[in-house]
């Protein structure tokens, strides 16, 4: 490819890039062999504030002895002194006559906080399995302290006793937990609407 050629080429794809991708998308083209005036043409320069005519200035003193020796850089990370993020890539051809480099630089800023703000709102605690068999291990808790305090094993309740029992368990807020009504019942051998008839005159 002649160096007329490989320009125009180059060109095509870095205005189709910029354009494909807005504004936060910045393409430039490198002469590799002029530093001191390596940007020969630049689209949607504001992303670095530059423009034709400059040298490369957004990266360290070794980075540029790798960049104009040739060796493409994939995918890094840049900070703009202001703080915005970009991601860069940068591509070289060469010719008998000339080298040029594309320039690729997407200032991805906006997205950055916007994955912090999904991470925020999506983040949750621990899984639901666990909240419920944590609450189940809690109301199993308070069931055995109040079974102590009652003094004698379920098996030989009488009424008055499931009654402390339950008013016991309801101080606690037993019943407040999900399906501790059930739960409750079944650990004192009585039935659903037994309990709801012992808690609805305390309703």
């Amino acid at each position: 490819m002649e160096k007329k050629e490989a320009l125009e080429f180059l060109n095509r794809v870095a205005a189709g890039l910029a354009n494909m991708f807005g504004n936060s998308c910045e393409t430039l083209i490198h002469d590799m062999n002029n530093k001191k005036s390596s940007i020969v043409s630049i689209y949607h320069g504001q992303v670095t504030q530059r423009k034709q005519g400059e040298s490369l200035t957004i990266l360290g003193v070794k980075e540029v002895d790798d960049f104009f020796e040739g060796k493409d850089l994939v995918n890094c990370l840049g900070k703009m002194k202001d703080g915005r993020l970009l991601k860069s890539s940068t591509f070289h051809l060469r010719g008998d006559d000339y080298h040029y480099a594309l320039g690729i630089n997407y200032d991805y800023t906006h997205l950055a906080m916007a994955k912090a703000s999904l991470e925020e709102f999506t983040a949750v605690g621990q899984p639901i399995e666990e909240a419920i068999s944590s609450s189940g291990n809690l109301l199993q808790d308070i069931f055995d302290e109040c079974l102590k305090i009652v003094g004698k094993p379920v098996a030989m309740f009488n009424r008055g006793d499931r009654l402390k029992m339950i008013e016991l368990l309801m101080e606690r807020g037993a019943f407040d937990f999900t399906k501790g009504i059930p739960i409750i019942a079944e650990k004192l051998n009585i039935s659903r609407y037994t309990i709801y008839k012992y808690l609805k005159p305390r309703a």
